[in-house]
């Protein structure tokens, strides 16, 4: 799945959650994926509601740091800034998948050199203030985690908004656009376009989470569901971001390729289809036949993208004995949207895949490898570990399926 971030108005870290959540995530699972990292849970609190901004019916993710409306002994922890490196832990030691967080960490480290840039030191030197603060935090983990979960493998957006006036930041008033939102937005060649109106419609966190995560430009997208999320304030404007799920020409049209092989041996199939999946294969199969004067013989089928028709036909004329290639055009092609989670077994985690019909996970299976490897470590069969990883991976799904009723 691909998604283009539309942002009319701009965009936050709250905005961009409203997406998600709007899209589908549910709120469930965001406050799940929060309680993995180490913040005291007296310190955020996060919730959603739908609201109409100037018309638009949109979702608003409240995140709130509660120290702000503690007491005042409590308060003063509101002022304790944090640094690249105790954020970098942070994120190390929560239990998220690992792509989760490495690109958190990487909005970080742009949140970083922004920062740097901005006040002549460098990014170890910088102590975040808005941006390192509980709701920053939350905004940027809780945003990299839901697209994870959406099955968003590839994110677009479009040029960002960019308004005038001053703004109350750390350092006291600023002009606007912040000086650390132009930075994140110069580094990365981000298109602008004149704002609706004057404020700060990009925040230095949504700078970073669009910086490290998208390709700017419009995909052609055939279009799923759409994902509003609302900005705090009420504007003369519809103060909203919009995400659009859908596939697209990254799916692409499928060809299958085959020819029937009758004078190979059979050790060196496994080597082909290593071959044809380095070059682009989607699947690679092989189904007994009987060819002329009954000679067992096997046909060799490869499922692709058309465009690695060629680097896959390279593939079988030359790894195989065959002399021609069939190839079919697959006209149309349905698929249930993937998604990869990480379970826990008596023997160590593994990976499962979790098969989704629209919002609802409709099943899931372990990674055979990962339990194989699991069993030749601990040395046991590696049916009691499939058996352990399977039963996690049902549970997981019906705690999906609770999550999302």
């Amino acid at each position: 799945m691909i998604a283009y971030l539309d942002m009319p108005a701009g965009i936050s870290g709250d905005m961009f959650l409203g997406c998600l959540v709007d899209a589908g995530w549910p709120i469930a699972e965001l406050r799940a994926t929060i309680a993995q990292l180490t913040l005291p849970a007296r310190e955020w609190s996060i919730a959603a509601e739908t609201v109409v901004k100037q018309g638009l019916r949109a979702t608003l993710v409240q995140v709130r740091a509660l120290e702000e409306a503690a007491p005042a002994p409590l308060a003063a922890g509101r002022h304790t800034h944090r640094g690249l490196a105790q954020i970098a832990a942070l994120i190390a030691a929560a239990a998220l998948p690992e792509p989760v967080k490495t690109q958190a960490l990487g909005v970080f480290t742009r949140l970083a050199q922004a920062e740097a840039k901005v006040h002549g030191t460098t990014p170890d030197q910088i102590h975040f203030h808005e941006v390192g603060a509980v709701d920053a935090i939350i905004d940027i983990v809780g945003t990299v985690a839901g697209l994870h979960a959406l099955g968003i493998e590839k994110l677009f957006a479009s040029a960002l908004p960019l308004g005038g006036g001053w703004g109350h930041m750390a350092h006291g008033q600023m002009p606007l656009p912040a000086p650390a939102t132009l930075e994140l937005l110069a580094a990365a060649g981000a298109p602008t376009r004149p704002a609706p109106g004057p404020g700060e419609l990009v925040t230095p966190t949504g700078a970073a989470l669009v910086a490290q995560l998208a390709t700017f430009g419009q995909p052609a997208l055939s279009l799923e569901r759409i994902g509003i999320g609302a900005g705090q304030r009420d504007c003369a404007w519809p103060n909203v971001a919009r995400l659009w799920l859908g596939t697209g020409e990254s799916a692409g049209p499928m060809v299958v390729l085959e020819t029937n092989i009758d004078d190979m041996n059979p050790q060196l199939y496994a080597a082909v289809s290593d071959q044809l999946f380095a070059a682009g294969a989607k699947d690679v199969w092989f189904t007994p036949i009987q060819m002329k004067k009954n000679r067992p013989a096997i046909l060799l089928s490869a499922l692709g993208p058309a465009a690695a028709e060629a680097a896959m036909t390279q593939v079988i004329l030359r790894e195989t004995t065959t002399l021609g290639v069939r190839v079919h055009f697959v006209h149309h092609r349905h698929e249930a949207r993937r998604e990869r989670r990480t379970i826990t077994t008596p023997w160590g985690p593994a990976r499962v895949k979790i098969k989704w019909l629209g919002l609802e996970a409709a099943g899931a299976m372990p990674e055979y490898d990962d339990c194989a490897a699991l069993a030749a470590a601990a040395g046991v069969p590696v049916r009691l570990v499939h058996e352990a990883a399977t039963a996690a991976a049902q549970a997981l799904v019906a705690q999906l399926r609770q999550m999302g009723s």
